[in-house]
């Protein structure tokens, strides 16, 4: 590849990672100098107060974002994905199994996953409803239909989710850049009008501002946090656009913009504190609402479409490690991979947002709940960090303890700050957190538990192959592929086949789908062969959680064996487990009626695996848990 052409690919995935991973906190202006100021916060816009608060979200962008995501979690990558559950999957393998870390990590990750959906929903309302907002600043007589407005966009925006992306992606990333310019921009003229705005740079007025205020800056700190919310994001897509260039759009353009715009929202308030009803649509005077509007509504969909993609990524990835049922997942590009659209996930999540649209009513009451889905979120990926850097990487304790002790106080420091509005709207989201991480851990336990139930029954395949064949069954036509879990002995569909037909096939395969913690394995990699003797095979083939399930493309790789595959002469045997619920050791009789309800809706094994549906045979088993 020559200069030129990686320049251009450089430049062109950076304007993507503007367009996709900065949307979110490139909105957070519209809020969040508005909310610190909010009367029940009880800091009035006076000078110091002003200087100390910009001076605060100055070094929140510097020492989170700058330092903690774009420095430091950036470099714990699995293979090349972030995101959560990618962070979940390589601490995971960092500590291994056998260690007493497994459960607490895997449980920090679903935790962490829970609160990604709670922020998921929160984060289209807030933005797109302080959007609408600005219509407030031009004439109070918009003020009616605000929410109405609000809940017209969100829904053309998740009614469009089912066509993709593909067509407009392109459009996203420009136009979020003149975002960040008119961010810039406005920020400039008010700067020039106040130059005094600048000394905030200084952290003396931060920590001023905490001290001479006391309990009130420790209220308000959980709306400076508003400023920060959208961290996760750019560590999220760094798979989709690489650390290079999320490293280079947020210190070229994403950072100056949102420094400039609130020094300039901050000169604003210095000369006109009156302004504090919403500082970012009053910066350039009645003549500009209306455009800001416009552009701020497009920004915002844009950062709401981001977060919407991000759900439907993650609830792959939880599926394929274990942590949620099997669902439908569409593929909404041809030529990108990674466009996919998750029907049940996109209108449980369009029930909620509109649910937290009308019962909140305003951006001001929804970022109460939006704080501390945000502070829980961060402390959640520093506490994985650590585990990373420990076990991982192979620090020496200290040394890992140094390199995220200091993000883990301010974490923390933050989350205590958000979670003094609970009461106010924080339970709405730590609520749908809550359900999540119920689900996944029930859907874990469970599977875990119908896994023991068989292991009881288990018979050892070498062992069943050599008494089997002693005396042989009829062998008939045809090839015959059994699904077989990981470390399961003879599958149950075979076990009935031979019980009710007493017949074996030609050739025999028992089929493993190995998923692995890594996000993709290479198609040279995907197959593995063993031969059992009196042409039976074992058959593995390994995806990563980031893979597409594909079964009869894997199998095509299996001529590389000397193993030809013909699906028209196949048949698939899959065995559908029928779960009953008992009063017996194991889960509470609530949580394995839920695994049950769970299993019974979860999508067709031989529909997640694209086999052709009349290639498939369906054997039923029952088993308790």
């Amino acid at each position: 590849m020559t200069t030129d052409s990686t320049k251009s690919s450089v430049a062109a995935l950076t304007l993507g990672a503007i367009g996709i991973v900065y949307g979110d906190i490139g909105t957070s202006p519209l809020y969040t100098m508005k909310e610190v100021f909010a009367e029940h916060h009880g800091i009035a816009p006076h000078p110091a107060n002003v200087l100390g608060v910009v001076s605060l979200i100055l070094w929140g962008l510097v020492i989170v974002i700058s330092l903690k995501y774009v420095t430091l979690v950036l470099r714990a990558d699995n293979r090349g994905e972030g995101g959560i559950m990618a962070l979940t999957a390589l601490a995971l393998s960092s500590v291994t199994q056998k260690s007493r870390w497994y459960y607490s990590v895997m449980l920090l990750g679903m935790v962490g996953a829970g609160l990604f959906f709670g922020d998921g929903v929160i984060t289209p309302a807030i933005s797109v409803l302080s959007a609408i907002e600005g219509l407030e600043v031009a004439t109070p007589h918009f003020k009616p239909y605000v929410i109405p407005l609000t809940l017209a966009v969100l829904v053309a925006l998740y009614v469009a989710q089912r066509r993709g992306t593909a067509g407009i992606g392109k459009w996203f990333g420009p136009i979020v850049l003149v975002w960040f310019i008119t961010l810039a921009v406005m920020g400039v003229v008010n700067i020039m009008r106040n130059p005094v705005i600048l000394v905030a740079f200084n952290p003396v007025h931060a920590f001023g501002f905490l001290v001479h205020n006391g309990w009130f800056a420790f209220v308000a700190l959980g709306a400076v946090v508003l400023a920060l919310t959208g961290a996760e994001a750019l560590y999220a897509d760094m798979g989709h656009f690489g650390k290079k260039s999320v490293r280079l759009a947020w210190f070229s353009v994403v950072f100056p913009a949102l420094a400039l715009n609130y020094l300039g929202q901050g000169a604003l308030l210095l000369a006109n504190p009156a302004a504090v009803t919403n500082p970012f649509f009053q910066q350039l005077g009645t003549w500009s609402v209306y455009p800001l509007v416009v552009l701020s509504t497009a920004a915002t969909v844009i950062a709401s479409q981001a977060t919407i993609s991000g759900a439907f990524s993650v609830t792959q990835q939880a599926i394929s490690l274990g942590f949620l049922p099997r669902m439908r997942i569409c593929q909404t590009s041809e030529s990108e991979k990674g466009q996919i659209y998750i029907p049940l996930v996109n209108w449980l999540q369009l029930a909620a947002v509109v649910v937290a649209v009308v019962a909140f009513g305003s951006s001001s009451n929804l970022a109460s709940a939006y704080g501390i889905a945000a502070t829980a979120t961060m402390l959640t990926t520093t506490l994985l960090t650590f585990f990373v850097v420990r076990f991982g990487w192979k620090y020496p304790i200290m040394l890992s303890v140094a390199a995220t002790g200091f993000f883990f106080v301010i974490d923390v420091a933050l989350f205590s700050s958000t979670s003094l509005k609970i009461v106010s709207g924080g339970w709405f989201t730590l609520t749908l957190s809550a359900f999540m991480v119920t689900v996944m851990l029930t859907w874990r336990t469970g599977r875990a538990l119908v896994f023991q139930s068989l292991q009881r029954h288990l018979i050892p395949i070498n062992d069943f192959l050599q008494s089997l064949f002693v005396n042989p069954p009829l062998r008939v036509d045809g090839t015959a592929i059994f699904f077989r879990a990981e470390g399961e002995g003879v599958p149950h569909a075979l076990l009935h086949n031979l019980l009710h037909n007493k017949i074996l096939h030609e050739r025999t395969i028992f089929l493993t789908v190995c998923a692995t913690d890594i996000p993709r394995i290479p198609e040279g990699e995907r197959i593995k062969v063993e031969p059992l003797g009196h042409n039976c095979y074992q058959i593995n083939v390994y995806y990563g959680f980031s893979d597409e399930r594909d079964i009869p493309r894997a199998l095509e790789r299996c001529y590389q064996a000397g193993l030809e595959i013909d699906l028209m002469q196949t048949s698939f045997f899959i065995a559908r487990h029928t779960v009953l619920a008992t009063p017996k050791a194991g889960m509470a009789l609530w949580r394995e009626a839920l695994y049950s309800a769970m299993a019974r809706n979860a999508r067709d094994a031989a529909d997640y695996f694209k086999i052709p549906a009349n290639r498939v045979i369906e054997l039923g088993a029952q088993v308790e848990i």
